[in-house]
């Protein structure tokens, strides 16, 4: 295949073009806009294969995208390209509204027309796979037992033996910020031009990634730095909020897996199985510091709680069981292996954190103004 990638250059964009040029003869198209959390070194295992072609084109520019499907003729499109924070949503939601739902139909219009002009083989193959999150979901933290039946998906049982509710793909969605709101939008455009246009089209939603190449205004590459530079550890709230961390690799192989095999018109869900609270992440991210880079004070110390963000949902939760019963994916990693191969990756990896925050971001507080 020919796949067209938008958000290429960005954490997990990267990881799938990695992924492709390493493990497959496909080729790759990248388009990406290069806004602050792109970043073309992340690519530079990739960049030197003549399988690769990098697209510096805004997705929201119908004439560039127009070119860009007839000078490269693709056989489907990963929609990766998005705004992506949700502390960076509450202080300017323009962005999103912008990049993730006028990107998206933007987008779309370009692949539809491109589609229609495709012979009828090159047609019925091409696929548009839009990649989402588990955030258009909302908040699991109120969530009733799911009830019996087909469609209800699988739950998961706390520690105390309550019941704990799953996303499946069948979950009514419930966006609480700026961001889950506008990637709700994207992905209810991108089934409308499935239904009403015949669009071959895939959806994904995940759960949280982690892993090399992060952006250090998420929470784990952020509570790394802060901490190698003996600065506060922000942890909003009481760090109880739960997320199911999906290691970046782990989901590079599931989104190249559905688009190649996944069912036209189908929803994907993809997670770790890996629910931790926050805190809990920040207390294993500073033992393993202490760990590979030992110092007298323990990094726990560091640990500052602070004003918790507006609006912010307490668990997600992903059933992947779909993933794993019709394409055969499970995830490689653990948290345990996953955190540690990050750590150590940022351990070594400094001069690039530092070359990615110039000039755009110095690990400041976002998000607490609303």
């Amino acid at each position: 295949m020919k796949l067209l990638i938008t958000g290429g250059a960005g954490f997990i964009g990267s990881a799938v073009i990695r992924h492709i040029i390493a493990n497959t003869d496909d080729e790759i198209v990248n388009v990406d806009k290069l806004t602050y959390a792109g970043n073309l070194e992340s690519l530079a295992e990739a960049s030197d294969s003549p399988r690769y072609a990098f697209e510096q084109v805004d997705i929201c520019n119908r004439a560039q995208l127009d070119r860009v499907f007839s000078e490269h003729q693709p056989d489907a499109v990963m929609h990766l390209a998005a705004e992506s924070h949700v502390d960076r949503s509450i202080d300017g939601p323009a962005a999103f509204i912008e990049t993730n739902i006028v990107g998206t139909y933007t987008l779309l219009e370009a692949a539809r027309q491109y589609w229609n002009t495709l012979e009828a083989d090159r047609k019925s193959s091409f696929r548009f796979h839009h990649i989402s999150t588990d955030e258009v979901y909302g908040d699991l933290a109120e969530s009733p037992s799911p009830p019996a039946g087909e469609g209800a998906g699988r739950s998961d049982v706390s520690e105390r033996g309550e019941i704990l509710p799953l996303f499946t793909e069948q979950t009514p969605y419930a966006p609480s910020s700026p961001y889950s709101a506008s990637k709700a939008s994207s992905d209810h455009l991108v089934r409308a031009w499935y239904r009403t246009y015949g669009l071959p089209v895939l959806v994904t939603n995940c759960s949280n990634n982690y892993g090399p190449y992060h952006f250090p205004e998420k929470l784990i590459p952020l509570m790394i730095l802060n901490a190698l530079d003996g600065k506060p550890l922000p942890v909003y709230g009481k760090g109880d909020q739960i997320r199911d961390w999906l290691y970046v690799e782990d989901h590079a192989r599931a989104l190249y897996k559905i688009v190649a095999e996944g069912k036209v018109g189908e929803t994907y869900n993809i997670g770790g199985h890996n629910e931790k609270q926050n805190i809990e992440v920040v207390h294993t991210i500073c033992d393993i510091l202490q760990e590979l880079r030992p110092q007298e004070n323990s990094y726990r110390d560091l640990i500052a709680h602070v004003k918790d963000r507006p609006g912010h949902d307490l668990r997600y939760a992903i059933d992947a069981s779909k993933m794993q019963r019709e394409l055969g994916w499970f995830p490689e990693e653990t948290f345990e292996t996953g955190i540690r191969k990050t750590v150590e990756w940022y351990l070594n990896n400094l001069n690039w954190c530092q070359r990615v925050q110039d000039g755009s971001y110095q690990r400041e507080r976002l998000g607490a103004n609303a």
